[in-house]
């Protein structure tokens, strides 16, 4: 068997992980679901949530990809041939999400050139949905867009020569660029906001705690929610990433830096995006809380538009918040692709160009399907579905397999103790026996009683059945029909 690739440095991979974990739904997710949950009070179970879920389960993946390394198929596959599918199951949530994620980015890319003149004009949710998208009724996908498409191309063209030149030359160099760059932009997106008319108002609004939501469990739902979708937990990455580290790295250590600096950033998205909120509401003299309208696609590419508008050098200022979208996608479209990638290597013991080729290719082509009139649509049930019951029902499966029948968590202890500074004990395993599976089985419950209870966003049933559902389903009897493949004796892992 070849050596096995290796991150350049500790800091490389550190930024890595970063770059996978830091991503789009950093900047318009958490503002949005601190706010609806309490405000400042709901730092009280976020903070919970990254101590007793966030933080343990990177460390279980961590140490999974560090003592087997190998891809997270194979990883599982070394723990019990009978859990190879559950490794393949999250490699094809992946692949989904590497399908339309490249599309928000394009998007970025466009809107970081409209903000020069803030081409949008006065009505930017008409704008993004008609005279950019000319969106199409749910099921009618339309023809494609071409400033989609072109912006498409180019997105696919930066991952691929990454993703081509592998871990240290590819991957490492790239968020050595990205994550440096996203920083410093944020920082300075985030000082302009707080010098706006407003600013003071808007936080005030964002961290206002109010005690009385503390005590809903929905709340506390949200919160673990919110940090098992930010830390790209189930999504096979973090077990791939942390195979290529190097024998003697501390695992635990690398798990708290790379949590507290997630949270960091959500904390600074959630500053900046609601000091510019409250520059909006004193400029119509509305209540944050009525200039505020939800967060997601519609607060990046039509509620931020009209505040740039209203902005001195809106400019200047709108192109450095999509430039920011576009390089927190960029190194997060990488981690996604990444895990299929080293998948293909070792399940088919083949060159990794062949792997980029292959498996970032038919992710390519599938993304095209979202560059249509349809697209919106499209993209949004099937991020709904494959987040929902895709991403959270893997990693309940994950964590179950893991400390129920598998009985591994003493054993990754061992091996995470051995090489770490901060040593797991007992609450470790409590964490991740008791706690998680509990929290997780019950968002899974509760988002199916939403489901059942009235259609998503009020998308047709058949629409939402064969774009949501059957993807949701498809990638759970893909993952078992290709563990019928056995593994070759060598992989292939130049």
């Amino acid at each position: 068997m070849e050596q096995r690739s290796q991150w350049g440095t500790r800091v490389g991979f550190l930024l890595a992980a970063m770059g996978s974990a830091i991503g789009l739904g950093n900047i318009w997710r958490f503002p949005a679901t601190a706010y609806e949950s309490g405000g400042g009070a709901f730092f009280l179970p976020y903070l919970f949530a990254l101590l007793t879920a966030g933080i343990p389960l990177l460390v279980m993946e961590y140490t999974i990809g560090h003592k087997y390394r190998s891809s997270s198929p194979r990883s599982f596959a070394k723990i019990s041939k009978g859990m190879e599918w559950i490794g393949w199951w999250q490699v094809l949530i992946s692949f989904v999400i590497s399908t339309y994620y490249p599309i928000i980015i394009s998007w970025a890319i466009m809107y970081a050139y409209f903000s020069i003149g803030t081409k949008w004009g006065d009505d930017s949710v008409a704008f993004f949905t008609g005279d950019y998208l000319n969106l199409a009724d749910p099921g009618n996908f339309g023809s494609m867009v071409p400033s989609v498409f072109i912006p498409l191309l180019l997105v696919w063209m930066v991952a691929f020569i990454f993703l081509g030149r592998g871990i240290k030359r590819g991957i490492e160099l790239a968020n050595r660029i990205f994550i440096p760059t996203l920083m410093i932009v944020f920082i300075i997106i985030v000082i302009r906001a707080l010098t706006l008319p407003g600013a003071l108002e808007g936080l005030n609004a964002f961290f206002q705690p109010d005690w009385s939501q503390v005590f809903k469990g929905e709340v506390w739902v949200a919160a673990y929610g919110q940090i098992f979708f930010s830390l790209s937990i189930a999504f096979a990455i973090m077990i791939t990433y942390s195979s290529y580290l190097p024998k003697k790295s501390d695992i635990t250590n690398n798990a708290f830096i790379t949590g507290f600096a997630n949270s960091s950033f959500e904390l600074l998205a959630g500053i900046g995006v609601f000091a510019t909120i409250g520059f909006m509401a004193s400029q119509t003299g509305q209540a944050v809380s009525e200039a505020y309208s939800g967060g997601g696609v519609a607060l990046a590419f039509m509620v931020f538009p009209d505040i740039i508008s209203q902005m001195p050098a809106a400019g200047f200022f709108g192109f450095l918040f999509f430039a920011a979208l576009v390089l927190a996608g960029l190194s997060s479209m990488i981690s996604i692709s990444e895990t299929y990638i080293s998948a293909l290597q070792e399940k088919f013991s083949i060159s990794r160009k062949t792997a980029v080729l292959v498996g970032g290719g038919l992710a390519f082509i599938v993304s095209l399907f979202y560059a249509n009139q349809g697209g919106l649509n499209l993209l949004d049930t099937v991020d709904h579905f494959i987040n929902n019951y895709g991403v959270a029902l893997a990693g309940l499966f994950e964590v179950v397999a893991i400390a129920w029948f598998a009985r591994l968590l003493k054993d990754l202890q061992g091996h995470a103790n051995s090489v770490s500074d901060i040593k797991l004990a007992w609450w470790w395993r409590a964490c991740l026996g008791f706690l998680t599976p509990i929290v997780l089985g019950y968002m899974m419950l509760d988002n199916l009683r939403t489901e059942l209870k009235e259609a998503y966003e009020g998308y047709p049933i058949d629409y939402l059945f064969y774009f949501g559902w059957v993807v949701a389903i498809s990638v759970i009897f893909i993952g078992a029909l290709i563990t019928i493949k056995k593994w070759p004796k060598k992989n292939n892992e130049a």
